[in-house]
């Protein structure tokens, strides 16, 4: 009888980094991240050697010396004698801004010209197809800088609305002034007020957050929840029984009226903007820079979000369409329930890329004076400090948080939309 053994292992041997193809492509790795690493060092110690000799040495000291300019479009308070960290942030909530505001209204209006562009009727899909082409050949920087010279020039001067017989008129119930120095809208006041939570102290990032929204926002996020939770509850009694409560009124009343009490006992009203002197007082001033900025950037991103959306119906079966229409649907209950639930696994990955497109394109605000990130630390502060390498590379850090930030949340989003595997 033959006893069986094991062959001795083979003990390990520097050669084998090489030689052996089981350790090869691990050594080749970490060679060429030391080579890499080495690089970096010697470029950073270079920078750091040669700015030292030219009396230039790294620090960021200067973030507390005072900006000593002003800044039109703020969030929050602030004068010239605030320090440049101060300005800078004042210049990042300005970014953060338009970004949201762009990608909302972008993909407001990219959905529908994608929907529409599809259309049935000749005369709306070929304006849809001349919007999309005539925006997206061209440069957004010439859109912006169309839009607010459009904005100025169209847009009447405050002195118009002055007189007996004005040659300008404010808008909506007399609440809307639009001028070309900006627009002003009504503010949101409380009577009876909650107050403030100051955060951050006396620091350069201080700022206010109203404790009337807090609570705003919570009563909205409850109310929302539970409308959800009395729908969900429809549906299972609807799968259960065969028939479907009446809840819609109850929708209503629970969407509603928390948020109506909670608005009358905080005595809200609103603060109306007013013609006083050479300009208007009160409300919210919107200045003409903000509104072209937002109006460019959204419709050229839309362009693009149009196509991405068009693409991703058609990458619908059309079995999906037919069925549908077979049980009865309307096409627009078709395409709401059926095709978009479906296509937004298509859709979503792409619109990734123009989201982050429209928040680094926002940098191009300078063209038209508005001060963001851009206008503020990597404009004024940089020329006035001299400190180039500090401010671009912190612009740099800001615009790479920014899009992680945004990337990572519409990866959330995505990898709850698609399709999962069995």
């Amino acid at each position: 009888m033959t006893a069986l053994t094991e062959p001795p292992k083979e003990s390990f041997r520097l050669s084998m980094l090489i030689y052996d193809t089981r350790y090869r492509s691990m050594t080749i790795q970490v060679v060429a991240l030391i080579g890499f690493m080495l690089v970096a060092a010697w470029l950073i110690n270079n920078t750091i050697v040669n700015l030292n000799a030219l009396g230039k040495p790294v620090e960021f000291g200067f973030f507390t010396e005072p900006a000593s300019y002003d800044i039109n479009q703020k969030l929050i308070e602030y004068d010239n004698q605030d320090s440049h960290m101060r300005a800078s942030f004042v210049g990042l909530l300005n970014t953060l801004l338009v970004a949201v505001l762009g990608c909302a209204t972008a993909t407001i209006v990219g959905v529908l010209v994608g929907v529409l562009r599809l259309s049935s009727n000749w005369l709306v899909s070929r304006i849809m197809a001349v919007y999309v082409e005539m925006f997206r050949n061209v440069p957004v920087l010439l859109w912006i800088v169309l839009a607010m010279a459009i904005l100025i020039e169209s847009l009447p001067r405050p002195s118009a609305f002055r007189g007996d017989e004005p040659d300008a008129t404010m808008k909506v119930f007399d609440s809307v002034a639009l001028t070309n120095r900006g627009v002003y809208i009504p503010e949101p006041l409380f009577t009876r007020s909650l107050g403030n939570i100051h955060l951050f102290g006396d620091s350069a990032l201080r700022f206010d957050i109203s404790i009337d929204l807090i609570v705003f926002l919570l009563i909205l996020g409850g109310s929302i929840y539970a409308a959800r939770r009395i729908t969900a509850w429809a549906n299972a009694t609807q799968e259960r029984t065969g028939e479907r409560p009446r809840i819609w009124h109850i929708n209503l009343a629970v969407l509603f009226l928390p948020t109506i009490a909670l608005l009358a006992a905080l005595g809200f009203h609103l603060g109306y903007p007013s013609l006083q002197g050479f300009n208007f007082q009160g409300g919210i001033h919107m200045r003409n820079s903000l509104i072209a900025l937002w109006l460019a950037l959204s419709l050229y991103t839309a362009a693009f979000i149009a196509e991405i959306v068009r693409g991703g119906i058609l990458a619908i079966s059309g079995g999906q369409t037919e069925a549908a229409a077979a049980l009865g649907l309307r096409p627009r209950r078709i395409t709401s329930l059926v095709v978009l639930p479906q296509a937004l696994r298509v859709i979503i990955p792409p619109l990734i890329s123009h989201y982050l497109n429209l928040t680094k394109n926002s940098s191009l605000a300078i063209a038209v004076g508005y001060m963001d990130i851009t206008g503020t630390l990597g404009g004024i502060t940089m020329n006035q400090t001299g400190r180039e390498l500090e401010c671009v590379l912190l612009l740099m850090l800001v615009y790479l948080t920014i899009s992680l930030i945004i990337s990572a949340v519409m990866n959330v989003y995505n990898n709850r939309v698609k399709l999962v595997e069995r």
